[in-house]
């Protein structure tokens, strides 16, 4: 008998003896209980408020469309304050401001996978759960925290000496301990997803991220320069910490396998794809890193706040449709063709305008951010496929197949940024753009196609009928963009990108495989409007 079998038959022999003996306990008869017995009475009750989810699967596509929608309209107001503060801090502070803050940044971030431990993904992904698993992986995931504050804490120092850059200690020392925060909210996270409560959690998400917006363009309002970076990134793990744990009202009081999967693939994903940082500011220095940085955050910001949620929203969404392989097949697929017809017109417009669009964004002074911005734009395409993908492997419990593509793509990847080091930022943003085309995307279709309803032909079929979407949004915007070039920045990207969405809708409207993933996408909606009777009033 497995050591999980076996609690849980602990538990419930527990739980039914006192059923059967102590029906109605006084509170004499409680405090000579066992206090282990005490604690599964609350977990049987905490189980039922918590973390059951068999009330999803009635309406459960309504329940995925409408949290689809509630997700990407907090990813529209979080993108809206990520290009304030990225306009408004670009000003105030200067590429060394950013460079300092990134070189620890980028230390940090191969620990912050750790953050989660793959645990949170565990607790949405399995279809049975109970309130002590829970805990005890609440605590796993503040041990964590606490030991991983302490070790850079340590390692402050050494950082400092690696970079010849004696300010960074203080500033490490200050972030290492944002770890004690949000390594505190990922279990209350996670149930918060299992139960598909996207609201609560849009609201979070979008309040934290106000409050450590406002923090930072105060301070550097009050001339704090670099420490304004810090005090942004300081706040929003606290406002955070306080809005989750009032939105969950579960308290704390084996998944680990799976969970150490995914902790070790991020973990090795977080140490590759941080070290082009490491390299770009070892070898070309802050002011180089500050522009390689806030060339990256450009693309990967509004990328991550989309992904992230969108991730919470359809994970526990293919979880629940395990046992139902045809109808988690045709989901799968509506997902890719939604992810692919705004990713690729995306990325095609981005790599037309990524000149005008830097020097609107970060201003004058940013112009040699522009080129490693484009070389970036491909990763606007693969990403949003790419997590599909991933989705996939973590709603199927596939811990061992998640590990060995990530290990793949983070030995691919630093071989490409050794590759692309030697010309410069640029040429390191654009060998990492190819190697997530070229190498990284097959590898990841081949994997997840081994096993499970949905295929590696089914993927790449989807793949190539969504390309030639990319190719007619960048060529039309490139064409125009070249009859206009003399115009202002601002004005390029006013008559340019409309004019590529144009193109690119009439594309999808004249090309009948996107035709279709198009009006199924709109289907959708339109159910969750008449099911919400947003329809019927407008009548």
């Amino acid at each position: 008998m497995s050591p999980e079998t076996h609690e849980s038959e602990w538990a419930k022999n527990m739980i039914k003896a006192e059923e059967n003996q102590l029906a109605a306990p006084a509170p004499e008869q409680l405090s000579q209980l066992a206090p282990q017995v005490f604690e599964d009475t609350v977990s049987h009750t905490a189980e039922r408020d918590h973390f059951a989810t068999d009330h999803l699967l009635a309406d459960l596509k309504e329940r995925a469309i409408s949290s689809g929608v509630v997700t990407m309209v907090a990813q529209g107001a979080q993108f809206a304050l990520t290009l304030v503060a990225t306009m408004v801090l670009a000003r105030l502070l200067t590429p060394q401001d950013f460079g300092l803050v990134a070189m620890v940044t980028t230390v940090i971030g191969f620990f912050r996978i750790f953050n989660d431990a793959g645990l949170s993904t565990a607790t949405v992904q399995r279809e049975g759960i109970t309130h002590a698993q829970v805990s005890n992986l609440f605590w796993t995931n503040v041990t964590l925290g606490v030991t991983i504050s302490l070790i850079l804490a340590i390692s402050a120092p050494g950082i400092a000496w690696f970079y010849q850059e004696p300010r960074l200690i203080s500033i490490t020392l200050a972030l290492c301990i944002t770890f004690l925060f949000t390594t505190s909210t990922v279990q209350h996270m996670a149930l918060l997803k299992r139960q598909m409560r996207f609201k609560a959690i849009a609201l979070i998400q979008v309040s934290s991220m106000a409050a450590g917006i406002l923090t930072g363009i105060g301070m550097a309002l009050l001339k704090f320069g670099s420490w304004s970076l810090v005090g942004m990134q300081l706040a929003t793990p606290i406002v955070a910490l306080f809005l989750t744990w009032s939105a969950s009202r579960w308290r704390t009081r084996s998944l680990l396998n799976f969970g150490a999967n995914l902790t070790a693939s991020s973990f090795l994903w977080s140490l590759a794809r941080g070290s082009d940082s490491l390299l770009i500011g070892r070898f070309y220095g802050s002011a180089s890193l500050g522009l390689y940085s806030r060339a990256a955050a450009l693309l990967n910001r509004p990328l991550e706040q989309a992904m992230g949620p969108l991730e919470a929203v359809f994970v526990p969404t293919f979880s629940r449709l395990q046992a139902q392989p045809e109808r988690y097949r045709r989901i799968a697929f509506q997902v890719y063709d939604s992810m692919a017809l705004g990713s690729f017109p995306f990325a095609g417009m981005l790599l037309a305008l990524a000149h005008p669009l830097t020097l609107v964004v970060l201003g004058p002074k940013w112009e040699s951010a522009a080129m490693i911005f484009a070389g970036f734009t491909l990763v606007a395409l693969y990403t949003p496929i790419a997590s599909v993908a991933g989705w996939l492997l973590s709603s199927q419990g596939r811990g061992r197949d998640y590990m060995v593509l990530s290990s793949i793509s983070s030995s691919v990847t630093v071989l490409f940024f050794l590759v692309g080091l030697h010309f410069g930022p640029v040429g390191v943003a654009m060998s990492y753009s190819l190697s997530c085309l070229l190498v990284q995307l097959p590898v990841a279709y081949y994997i997840v196609g081994r096993r499970g309803p949905v295929t590696t032909s089914d993927l790449w079929s989807r793949f190539f009928r969504h390309s030639p979407l990319w190719g007619v949004v960048c060529g039309a915007t490139w064409l125009i963009r070249t009859l206009v070039s003399n115009f202002a920045p601002a004005e390029q990207l006013l008559i340019c990108a409309p004019v590529g969405l144009l193109a690119g809708g009439a594309f999808v409207c004249s090309y009948a495989p996107l035709r279709r993933a198009a009006m199924n996408l709109l289907t959708a909606l339109q159910e969750l409007l008449k099911s919400r009777g947003y329809l019927s009033s407008a009548k």
